[in-house]
């Protein structure tokens, strides 16, 4: 198992399920369902996140719409084909279920890797700087993760400057942002994004001097969101 990797991607989730499993897929005759998990943010808003899980770790838990999920997992991608067409789906993987919560923060995510596209920086109409990343995070097996992240002032003004091969490190929460698709001149449909918010963000060469675990804590108390856009 190559443990650097499993470092580079790490989430932590607690919150309730809100859908039924459905099958996904199978692997090597192992079986994997998908569902969604509402979590709470500090805001009061929600985040309707989706959730790919073993049913080796359905098997003697209560995952049933109304109960809470706590787990630690991955956030991870994979190309879906729709309309003859590549879509880059997002899900949080959960590779552990916990009895209690080790922070209360619901909603954690650290991520190292690599810039794969330019970054676009931008402001809104109400003047909040933006700016949007691909990160490609390694996974084992010699696989990738394509993970899109949205940075916020002054984080955003530090990305814009960034190229594509830079390495960095990051941590924030996992949101779910609805937009609407315009399909034709009179057809539109409303579709859903998921994406890394950043609360905290560095760039570093090499893995010998960086301290990830040092410098980015998986359950580190939640940063309000004014304090993101400073």
């Amino acid at each position: 198992m190559d443990h650097a990797a499993e470092k580079n991607n790490r989430v932590f989730l607690m919150g309730e399920i809100v859908s039924e499993a459905t099958f996904s897929h199978e692997v090597y005759g192992e079986g994997f369902y998908e569902f969604f998990v509402k979590v709470m943010r500090l805001s009061g808003q929600a985040d309707v996140l989706p959730v790919t899980i073993s049913e080796r770790l359905i098997e003697g838990n209560d995952l049933k719409v109304g109960s809470t999920l706590c787990a630690l997992g991955q956030f991870r991608s994979y190309n879906k084909l729709e309309g003859g067409r590549s879509r880059l789906m997002l899900t949080v993987f959960v590779r552990e279920l916990l009895r209690a919560a080790p922070t209360q923060n619901p909603n954690s995510i650290v991520l190292s890797g690599y810039i794969c596209k330019p970054p676009v920086y931008r402001t809104t109409p109400f003047n909040r700087e933006i700016a949007d990343i691909l990160l490609a995070v390694n996974r084992a097996y010699n696989k990738s993760d394509y993970i899109p992240c949205i940075a916020w002032g002054r984080n955003a003004r530090f990305v814009q400057n960034l190229k594509v091969g830079d390495r960095v490190a990051l941590s924030g929460r996992i949101q779910s942002r609805e937009y609407i698709k315009r399909l034709s001149e009179t057809e539109q449909t409303t579709m859903t994004a998921y994406e890394v918010s950043v609360s905290k963000l560095a760039a570093f060469d090499e893995d010998e001097n960086f301290d990830l675990d040092g410098e980015f804590d998986l359950y580190a108390s939640p940063a309000h969101p004014a304090q993101q856009r400073e």
